[in-house]
């Protein structure tokens, strides 16, 4: 558990940092996710290990420390990007250091937490989701995403082809409207858990203005949209272009680790609690982080880490260029026979 509580609680400090004290916090918390994760993933590319063991319960005490520690956060900085005697550069640091942290730190724990067996931390996670304005993704990604992935009934795996941008309309849109189909088919009458997603942002948005007035409320519905899109670009990594076969008229063949695109790189999937190593969870949604496999035979692997790769994607032509060959390799090989 080292490697995860030094990547993340170390960002976690350089926030409260930048937030509470200013200069120079806010630009060396924007250096650690960014400049110092790539190069660390350069260092550390084959230290994390392909079998990391058995789940541990100090995975489920990170976890919770860290949902909780995200709402100081998150209204500490609707307060800094509000208060008018900060800064610009310190605010322009700030909002992007957290808008990150947000997407790829809190996004994957708050992840962790809604896949988690016990009620409060499933909670938690809702909370955190709902305080971001994304409320709904706990019932799209459990009762759609992890049912329909790499189908065409899946809002939030992307076709071959397709570019991130018209990928991410399209996932949010359908990701709301089938996350609540799914919640209406288990509860034909009466109140659906969206009832709760609404007033949670709802009081998220009410708590910014209370903090900040009207800029508070600006300020984190910028900080929810940046965070949606860190998301958002995870989805279309990790399932960009492949499916599972058909193998009768709306039947397919069961997810497996050929499925999701995976990285193996240490400090990022630390930072991230191992969510690049994806194919694993999706063949075992309730396993712990600590817990999840790698391995690079049966898995698809990214030729960079999941951060290089998402920027990578906000240019489509180069994403193709960088992807299109793999996923044609990939599929060609995954449909042989022996593969069969």
């Amino acid at each position: 558990m080292a490697r995860f509580t030094l990547a993340t609680l170390g960002m976690v400090a350089l926030l409260a940092l930048a937030i509470g004290v200013g200069a120079p916090f806010p630009s060396l918390a924007l250096l650690y996710i960014t400049v110092f994760t790539f190069f660390m993933d350069k260092i550390t590319a084959l230290a994390a290990p392909d079998h990391p063991g058995a789940e541990f319960p100090a995975g489920n005490t990170l976890s919770a420390a860290l949902g909780l520690l995200h709402f100081p956060l998150l209204y500490g900085g609707v307060w800094m990007l509000a208060e008018t005697s900060q800064p610009l550069l310190d605010k322009v640091f700030v909002f992007f250091a957290l808008s990150l942290y947000l997407g790829q730190v809190s996004n994957s724990n708050a992840h962790e937490l809604i896949h988690r067996a016990p009620r409060a931390l499933r909670r938690l996670g809702i909370a955190v989701y709902s305080s971001v304005l994304f409320g709904f993704h706990a019932s799209a990604h459990t009762r759609v995403h992890h049912v329909h992935a790499a189908t065409p009934q899946d809002p939030n795996s992307a076709a071959f082809g397709e570019g991130y941008y018209r990928f991410a309309l399209r996932a949010w849109r359908g990701a709301l409207r089938e996350g609540h189909r799914a919640e209406r088919r288990l509860r034909p009458t009466g109140p659906t858990p969206y009832t709760a997603y609404g007033l949670g942002a709802l009081a998220s948005l009410a708590l910014s203005f209370a903090i900040g007035g009207p800029k508070g409320v600006l300020a984190l519905i910028g900080l929810s949209l940046y965070a949606q899109a860190q998301l958002l670009l995870s989805d279309y990594v990790q399932h960009y272009g492949l499916r599972r076969r058909e193998i009768a008229p709306g039947k397919y063949e069961p997810v497996g680790p050929r499925h999701s695109w995976n990285a193996p790189h240490g400090f990022s999937s630390a930072l991230m609690l191992n969510a690049p190593r994806h194919s694993d969870h999706h063949a075992h949604p309730t396993r712990p982080y600590p817990g999840l496999d790698l391995d690079r035979a049966q898995m698809p692997i990214l030729p960079h880490s999941l951060p290089v790769m998402a920027v990578i994607a906000l240019v489509p032509p180069l994403w193709r260029r960088v992807m299109d060959h793999r996923v044609r390799d990939w599929q060609s090989t995954a449909d042989s026979p022996s593969a069969a």
